[in-house]
């Protein structure tokens, strides 16, 4: 990294000057004063975004109920028409990908799809570091099979905190193991999984497999139509901006949909036949099968707007910046910070790591208040880590120097001391 960069104020610059994506930041409400780390957790809000809500409040306020028949059906339609244009972002084909519900309730619809308990294979499997709701879902979805999470929910521990073994991940899809439910990405440590390897690992084994893609989608191109999990999952309010608890993503591969969705809705119903409103549901033979109630199209207009900018600036251009910027900060961190108790706790290999840098910290939690009173917006995972996020499509490389100039004026001072250690409510 050494020879890649340098620390100075000019040399940010000059990065800022010949950055393809630069002009993207003014189509943000970026605040004057303040540098926003923050966008692994909530994204930006877009003028484009805005755009797009007025424009459908004003379809609503002049259409009412023809809002579903309005601009060619396409607010009816919104579920599939948006779930296109992500699908290029993950490389499915459209028919696979919808957007409907949360994470969460995402990760029930498909677990009620395709986890088909036998006397033999009946054992769910995750990691120990996945953000909690994934495993928060499959213990609920075991009780309602009558099983028990502590016999049917088979947990890979980390070795260190930090990173998930891929190897012990494979060794753990046993003869017992009829689905597995993986992080693309984890939440902390920003170590990217090989899902390639190991959804080939999982279905050679007779096991099935579906990702969580929060912690990726936006700023890690992915391929599932070369790996071909089963499922995905994902939020659209990170990296893709689509502003706060916006409807959520689902992928699920072609070759399951003959498979009857585990929660059936009517909006999972085929268009043709939705509205003679059959007792009998009809599921579309494509991923809106399973959709369930009717999409909140608001929230999902903001998003519209902000796949525009994703799709402007494209896939490649946002992972190369991503981890150009992720790789100065780490360069910084290393030439000024270390010095001061701090430590990298994410890969480095541009291959292993997502779109944020884990910086450890045994002060970190009062270091992330310190840094919000300075104008800077990290967010704090327990029990050490200021998760930062340089967002490509917003952030630039002088951003991430003035970052560091305030980190090392706070650990140098030791301005974090006069912060109470106590935690409070961290979102």
């Amino acid at each position: 990294m050494t020879n890649r960069f340098e620390d100075s104020a000019a040399f940010a610059a000059a990065l800022d000057a010949k950055d393809p994506l630069k002009g993207l930041r003014a189509r943000f409400y970026c605040k004057p004063g303040v540098i926003y780390m923050d966008g692994n957790s909530l994204g930006l809000c877009s003028k484009d975004a805005e755009a797009c809500v007025l424009h459908a409040l004003e379809v609503w306020k002049n259409d009412a109920i023809n809002i579903w028949s309005a601009e060619e059906s396409k607010y009816f339609l919104y579920p599939s028409y948006l779930g296109a244009k992500v699908a290029s972002l993950i490389g499915a084909e459209p028919c696979e990908v919808t957007l409907t519900n949360s994470t969460t309730v995402n990760i029930h619809q498909c677990l009620a799809t395709f986890y088909k308990p036998t006397p033999a294979r009946y054992k769910i499997l995750v990691d120990d570091l996945n953000f909690p709701t994934d495993s928060y879902a499959v213990a609920s979805q075991l009780r309602l099979h009558g099983l028990e999470p502590d016999t049917a929910l088979k947990v890979v521990k980390s070795p260190d905190g930090r990173r998930i073994d891929e190897d012990a991940l494979i060794a753990a899809m046993t003869e017992d193991v009829a689905l597995a439910l993986l992080p693309s990405a984890l939440y902390r440590s920003a170590q990217l999984l090989d899902m390639a390897r190991l959804t080939a690992a999982a279905h050679a084994r007779g096991v099935l497999i579906g990702w969580d893609l929060c912690h990726s989608i936006g700023v890690v191109p992915h391929a599932l139509d070369a790996c071909a999990p089963d499922f995905a999952v994902w939020c659209n309010y990170k990296y893709l901006n689509g502003g706060p608890g916006t409807v959520a993503g689902l992928y699920i591969n072609r070759r399951h949909f003959a498979i009857a969705p585990g929660l059936a809705g009517w909006q999972g119903n085929k268009k043709e036949t939705q509205f003679q409103l059959r007792d009998t549901h009809e599921p579309s033979p494509d991923a809106d099968g399973w959709l369930t109630g009717t999409p909140p199209i608001l929230s999902m207009a903001a998003l519209e707007g902000a796949l525009r900018i994703t799709e402007e600036a494209g896939m490649p251009a946002i992972r190369e910046k991503s981890l150009q910027l992720t790789a100065y900060l780490m360069y910084l961190i290393d030439e000024r910070l270390t010095k001061y108790g701090f430590q990298v706790g994410n890969p480095r290999e541009d291959a292993a790591r997502g779109g944020h840098v884990a910086l450890e910290h045994d002060e970190a939690w009062r270091i992330c208040r310190a840094l919000k009173d300075r104008g800077v917006i990290p967010d704090f995972r327990e029990p050490n880590v200021v998760r930062l996020a340089p967002a490509p499509l917003y952030t630039s490389f002088s951003d991430v120097r003035r970052l560091v100039d305030i980190l090392e004026d706070i650990a140098a001072n030791r301005l974090y001391a006069q912060y109470d250690a106590a935690r409070a409510l961290v979102v």
